[in-house]
């Protein structure tokens, strides 16, 4: 019979070493196995290679803390059973205890440690282990005792058997059939409207609930009938059976695709911010469907009316709510048969979303006409050393010179567009500009020459091919390393953790330089800091404002510079508009720093000149 384990898990070495001892006389007289792992990685793989009777899991460890590490147990097929006792020096916290037990608790611990509970708990435990490992063995014995008994009558039942196999199997195939034909459209495979006025209904239920809201989209396909009339049903049919597919493609995995009869369709979109991904998707289905479609021998061009409505704005019910999409599809066939393509073909029954779709829709155009037309420029603003005087580096800020609106920063009009082909278009533009700034600068015997130039993207997630777009660019320019810094808002570290590391990892190797921009905006991840390396900690204006303040606003400036220190970072403040501040900024030993004081963001050549004349009047 198998040894029961008892694993112990405690990144402090005297800890586990006191654990272990405290246990030592038990497991030798019960006759059960002690292991360590000194982390929560390490406790990962024993539990992959073993099967414990308990875990004794430390909560606070610098890694992986136990809450972290009782997860990742308990989330593995192998291991989701394990009881778990959690051990802590948090002494009656209800909120520890409550965390500890919804992440799988067996019980819980406070140190310091009595060796009579201790001991008491572990035995019960390995006890019932030991019990289950001899229920196992006789459930074994059982399974080989009645090994031939069971063959004899299996051979013996396995002709009736199968004729009942088969007669359930058909079935199940017709119960299926009638139910494909009650809830699937027969042409395209879609929700038919039964079904669909179903997971409707569902979607309200559900809605009402959480007090949350859903989507509806309403498509009819432009000048249907002239497919019909002109090519033949057959054709027809077949464009209808093509235009499923695509909006099958152009919409989440969990969104609800139906096809109501003739060429109307209904897509329910529900999760967070329905409005806005209906108007996303909206926009892909329109795209798509604007593409012509080969049918036999013919290039049948069409294209889509789409209505939206959100539930419950739009619709008390799911009847109403049709109703609304509807009436806002018709809108967008109306306009369109009035005004042309340039009409638009996408409408929201309530006004005041339709706007803000049309505001988007606006900007997305004006900037893809500001790409093409050079309306765009790129400001940049120094970041001066505090202990030298001397410029380290400059941060490339956007700058659009719109046509309406005058100047404006990339604050102002990126959060408006959607378009994220768009945003990367705009982030490649910068890249090319900047290094190649970077390189006439490196050309000459400016103070910048060895300056390093920092960019900030606009597309709200770094995609797959960043790391190659802007490496190709530094070595176009024969840009040294570290002649570009990466400046990376908190949100882009701590979402998507598992795409974004490899790509900034692609660039630490290309030796372009990670900078944390705004820290403390957006409750940044220090773990990710730590685990990613980053060069550069940038401190948010609104802290760097508040120094001085009567509300600790110079302690927390202070902890922040402390804790670039520690995790080896250059600290940059931004925002310094006062002598006040910069002279705060040096007693605690802040590295750089970039604000109004020195100069405000200046064309490439003015800045240029700046520099020149400032180092001719010293």
């Amino acid at each position: 019979m198998h040894t029961p384990k008892v694993l112990l898990v405690n990144d402090d070495p005297a800890s586990l070493l006191a654990l272990e001892s405290l246990l030592a006389g038990d497991a030798d007289r019960l006759g059960f196995e002690l292991v360590k792992a000194h982390s929560g990685d390490e406790a990962l793989r024993e539990v992959l290679r073993h099967d414990f009777a308990l875990i004794l899991l430390d909560v606070h460890m610098a890694e992986m803390d136990g809450f972290d590490t009782a997860t990742a147990i308990h989330s593995h097929p192998r291991s989701a059973a394990v009881p778990i006792v959690f051990i802590t020096d948090a002494h009656g916290d209800e909120l520890h205890r409550l965390r500890a037990y919804e992440q799988g608790a067996a019980d819980y611990l406070a140190t310091p440690l009595v060796p009579q509970i201790v001991r008491a708990k572990v035995r019960v435990f390995v006890e019932l282990a030991r019990r289950q490992l001899q229920m196992q063995t006789q459930a074994d014995e059982m399974r080989r005792m009645n090994q031939e008994l069971r063959a004899e009558r299996l051979r013996d039942l396995e002709s009736a058997h199968r004729e009942l196999e088969l007669e359930v199997a058909e079935r199940k195939q017709a119960e299926q059939r009638a139910h494909e034909l009650s809830t699937k459209d027969a042409l395209t495979g879609l929700v038919n409207r039964r079904s669909l006025i179903q997971h409707l209904e569902h979607a309200v239920a559900s809605c009402d609930r959480r007090r949350s809201e859903f989507a509806l989209l309403f498509l009819d396909l432009d000048d249907f009938k002239q497919v019909n009339d002109g090519f033949g049903h057959d054709v027809g049919d077949e464009l209808l059976r093509q235009v499923a597919a695509r909006l099958s493609a152009a919409v989440r995995a969990s969104d609800v695709v139906a096809r109501l009869g003739g060429d109307e369709f209904v897509v329910l979109i529900e999760g967070k911010a329905p409005a806005e991904n209906a108007a996303r998707v909206a926009r892909k289905i329109a795209t798509a469907h604007a593409r012509p479609f080969t049918i036999q021998a013919h290039r049948v061009h069409t294209s889509t009316s789409i209505g939206i409505a959100v539930y419950p704005h739009d619709g008390a019910n799911a009847r109403a709510l049709m109703k609304s999409a509807d009436l806002a599809m018709y809108r967008a066939k109306e306009e369109r048969e009035r005004d042309g393509p340039q009409g638009g073909n996408i409408r929201f029954f309530h006004e005041e979303m339709n706007r803000r779709e049309q505001e988007r829709e606006q900007w997305t155009a004006e900037l893809r006409h500001a790409l093409a037309g050079n309306e765009l420029a790129l400001l940049y603003q120094p970041q001066v050393e505090l202990a030298t005087g001397h410029v380290h580096g400059v941060e490339a800020q956007v700058v659009w010179q719109h046509p309406r609106l005058g100047r404006i920063g990339a604050a102002d009009f990126v959060p408006a567009v959607h378009d994220r082909g768009l945003l990367e278009r705009l982030d490649s533009w910068v890249m090319a500009s900047v290094c190649a700034q970077a390189a006439a600068w490196r050309g000459g015997d400016s103070p910048l020459a060895r300056a390093g130039v920092a960019l900030n993207l606009t597309a709200p997630v770094l995609g797959p091919d960043l790391p190659a777009r802007l490496l190709a660019e530094v070595k176009r320019h024969r840009l040294p390393a570290d002649a570009i810094v990466l400046e990376l808002g908190e949100g882009m570290l701590t979402a998507h953790r598992s795409t974004v590391e490899p790509l900034l990892r692609q660039l630490q190797g290309g030796g372009v330089l990670l900078a944390l921009d705004d820290f403390g905006h957006a409750g940044s991840s220090l773990a990710a800091c730590k685990r990613l390396g980053l060069d550069i900690l940038k401190i948010d204006p609104g802290f760097v404002k508040n120094i001085g303040d009567d509300a600790g606003g110079t302690d927390l400036v202070a902890a922040i510079v402390h804790l670039g220190r520690a995790l080896a970072m250059r600290v940059t403040a931004t925002g310094v508009d006062s002598a006040h501040q910069l002279a705060v900024l040096k007693t605690l030993g802040c590295d750089d720093y970039q604000g109004a004081l020195f100069c405000a963001p200046l064309p490439a050549q003015q800045l240029q000149q700046l520099l020149d004349h400032t180092t001719l009047s010293e």
